[in-house]
């Protein structure tokens, strides 16, 4: 069965609202957990996907192309 097409992740979505509707994305907030020296599902979890890479100078297109494309597996 095929998973039906959603809307892109962007970045003014939250931390919250994207793991609420992708549960897999979890795996990549958490991949960079070490990178940035905290978890960023604890600390940013109301915050956009803009906010997080502008805290931990993180690349946003980079983020957003790993979120969206492990939202649509």
């Amino acid at each position: 069965m095929e998973k039906a097409r959603t809307e892109s992740i962007t970045e003014e979505m939250s931390v919250l609202d994207i793991i609420s509707t992708h549960p897999e994305t979890e795996m990549i907030f958490r991949s960079y957990d070490e990178r940035v020296g905290e978890c960023i599902c604890c600390q940013m979890l109301f915050a956009t996907v803009r906010q997080v890479t502008e805290k931990y100078n993180l690349r946003l297109t980079e983020l957003l192309e790993k979120l969206n494309a492990t939202s649509e597996l």
